[in-house]
């Protein structure tokens, strides 16, 4: 575990995230090959029935996402404050909620799979596969949650290495079950999913196995649990808006979804690969982000509140490195990063207009996020969520449905920019007020 309330903070917050990139890098090459495979040896039209059930997934398990991290928040400030018994009915009330959690989201999901993706307009030749690919992977959801969550914990502890080597192995796992489930089973669209939830269960028993081996105060032994109520109020006050926020950007995707499938198949599948390349750069941002809102929580529970604006300052020189280099490379090489996973041409040409867009804000987009993590380190996620509404379902979701009437596609991608700006504006306008000061969990005699 690692104490993130002493020591020079842009060391620690890069040594916290680092993990947290490398895991991604790993997670989004698994993203890669698994595009490449479905696009190349499958088809575009099934390339577009996967890209389709990104808004749907994440619609699903944004909300259970967003209450976890307002315990991972609780987790961080109590370990700041060495409060250890809270520490572990944090743990258990997160592990009881995400049981719960994941039957009804699979429940729910499987049965409205069908209406949903109809309600978006999704082409009549990928409905079926888009359907057919979500039902298998729905049961994979207690895997997913299970894993997500010990993860958070460990993070909000100040660990982010051991769920970066899982999460390596799990992706390892998944893109060589990708390979011999579609090129030598042959099975399609139904073994990318298949490969999916065979490489969460692995990931989630071996670091269950692990914690029990290794980290005895971690104990998982669900029979013994026990639910706190009063635990779980703090959280869901805390994650309430962070899950709100989670649901509204999942569903202003599915929104965003219906505008993109008006242009069709070609269309839905080059946004499904420009978003998979553009992730190279939001994911940083987020880990950034993430590392920051730890680093916040602890040295907030501390109260050692001097540190925090040293902490973001170093984290936005970091982020916007990065940014600004993957935008570069996306930029420059635009045509054939998008040739990698299709030969249709009409795809390549679509994708590669919004890489020659997009990507020139990824700036924007690391600075807004990173400004966010500090309001939900301290607990304050009414705000950003807030904030994600307006930007959203207020300008984004308008402005490209605007614009593409008259831009066609690429006004679809210029609502994106346009949003940013708005997110960052608003963002960095309520940091200045400083009230996020005043909403940790841990009371002190003064908070300034």
């Amino acid at each position: 575990m690692k104490d993130l309330t002493t020591g020079k903070e842009g060391k620690l917050i890069l040594q916290f995230a680092l993990p947290m990139l490398a895991g991604n890098v790993f997670q989004q090459l698994y993203n890669v090959v698994d595009s490449i495979v479905v696009g190349r040896a499958i088809g575009k039209e099934a390339l577009a029935a996967v890209g389709a059930n990104f808004p749907f997934i994440f619609a699903l398990i944004s909300f259970v996402v967003g209450i976890t991290i307002g315990s991972t928040v609780i987790i961080s400030q109590y370990y700041g404050a060495r409060k250890m018994d809270m520490v572990k009915k944090t743990i258990d009330t997160i592990y009881i909620f995400l049981f719960v959690a994941s039957i009804v989201v699979t429940t729910l999901g499987i049965l409205f799979a069908d209406d949903i993706f109809r309600l978006i307009r999704l082409p009549a030749d990928v409905l079926p596969s888009a359907v057919s690919y979500f039902k298998i992977y729905a049961t994979g959801f207690f895997f997913f949650f299970g894993f997500q969550g010990t993860s958070s914990i460990m993070r909000g502890l100040g660990d982010s290495k051991t769920p970066f080597y899982f999460l390596a192995f799990s992706t390892l796992i998944n893109i060589v079950l990708d390979l011999v489930f579609v090129l030598a089973f042959r099975w399609g669209i139904k073994g990318v999913a298949f490969a999916t939830v065979v490489s969460q269960a692995l990931a989630f028993f071996a670091i269950i196995i692990y914690m029990n081996r290794y980290h005895s105060f971690l104990d998982f032994r669900p029979l013994k649990m026990k639910f706190d109520t009063g635990i779980f109020k703090k959280s869901l006050k805390i994650g309430l808006p962070t899950g709100f926020q989670q649901t509204f950007v999942s569903l202003g995707f599915l929104a965003l979804y219906r505008i993109v499938n008006m242009f069709g198949t070609s269309t839905i599948a080059a946004y499904s690969i420009a978003i998979r390349i553009g992730s190279f750069a939001s994911m940083p941002a987020m880990n950034f982000s993430a590392a920051l809102s730890t680093f916040v929580g602890q040295n907030l529970g501390a109260n050692k509140i001097e540190r925090i604006s040293r902490g973001l300052g170093a984290t936005l020189l970091m982020s916007n490195f990065v940014a600004l280099v993957t935008g570069f490379i996306a930029i420059i090489f635009a045509g054939p990063l998008m040739a990698v996973f299709t030969k249709d041409a009409q795809v390549i040409e679509i994708g590669r207009q919004y890489l020659l867009i997009v990507p020139f804000f990824y700036m924007v987009f690391a600075t807004m996020f990173t400004i966010n993590g500090v309001m939900r380190g301290a607990g304050d996620t009414l705000i950003p969520m807030i904030i994600t509404i307006i930007s959203l379902w207020i300008v984004r979701i308008p402005v490209s449905y605007y614009l593409s009437l008259h831009m066609g596609t690429r006004g679809i991608w210029w609502g994106i920019p346009i949003a940013w700006f708005v997110g960052i504006i608003l963002a960095f306008s309520y940091y200045k007020t400083g009230r996020w000061k005043k909403k940790g969990i841990v009371r002190h005699k003064q908070v300034q």
